[in-house]
């Protein structure tokens, strides 16, 4: 696979942003560059490593109430909240950024289609870091953004998982495909997954919990894929069909 760059230069995005949970706080907090506070209850025993990392990158750090500390972060911040500057979560600005510096022969690439749902979106990024993939692209309108539950339901993972927004999905997909990426689209009426490629560069497309890939996205992808399964409901969740795919991508790239 190949490893993805971590420099980020001195990029800083604007001050306040908020980071809840253990999780979160945590894997931001071993970004190269990070300046903030760290905010901590004072009844939390467990956020005392993330006591010991903050002031050992020379970050401050103010024990407050539970109270206190859920009016910070909300409901998600569970005895740790960060606010401040972090550098940018994706690494590249753009996609064309992105194709301009990417030369490994094999690569993955997720795009997602409208996911709304930050969960299905933290729980897909928390994948993405899993299993290496070079790039997760998202759509501006329509779909979940960054937030605290996405933080937190990728385990902090959003914070390491390179990542571009884009205003259109459709031109994307073409845009890879002139840089020698084959498109797979999710959808049940596609291909059994293991009749495919899925070698070289992959880009997997997913679409929105309720209505899948867009029409105009599917009709650009090289080839529409399916993951066969019995069961009694209609589909497997987004997220976990990501995983999936993602999984069995780089598995035929390592052989």
């Amino acid at each position: 696979m190949a490893r993805r760059n971590s420099g980020h230069g001195d990029a800083l995005e604007g001050s306040g942003r908020t980071y809840s949970g253990y999780h979160a706080v945590f894997e931001v907090l071993r970004r190269p560059i990070v300046a903030g506070t760290v905010y901590l209850s004072s009844s939390n025993k467990k956020a005392r490593d993330i006591e010991a990392l903050a002031r050992s990158r020379g970050i401050a750090v103010q024990e407050v109430s539970s109270s206190e500390l859920t009016r910070l972060g909300g409901e998600e911040a569970r005895g740790a909240v960060f606010i401040g500057r972090v550098p940018p979560a994706g690494l590249p600005e753009s996609l064309d950024e992105f194709l301009e510096a990417f030369d490994a022969e094999t690569g993955l690439v997720v795009v997602l289609d409208g996911i709304t749902d930050p969960h299905n979106l933290g729980a897909i990024i928390r994948s993405a870091d899993q299993f290496e993939a070079d790039l997760v692209i998202t759509r501006e309108r329509r779909a979940a953004g960054d937030t605290a539950t996405l933080a937190r339901t990728s385990a902090g993972a959003a914070a390491h998982v390179p990542r571009v927004t884009v205003a259109n999905i459709a031109h994307s997909v073409e845009r890879l495909q002139a840089r020698g990426f084959w498109v797979y689209g999710a959808a049940a009426e596609g291909r059994a997954l293991w009749e495919v490629e899925l070698s070289g560069r992959a880009a997997l497309v997913l679409g929105s919990e309720g209505e899948g890939v867009s029409r105009l996205v599917r009709e650009r992808c090289d080839e529409l894929v399916s993951i066969p399964a019995g069961g009694h409901v209609d589909s497997l969740n987004v997220s976990v069909a990501a995983g999936i795919l993602m999984y069995e991508a780089r598995r035929r790239q390592a052989k």
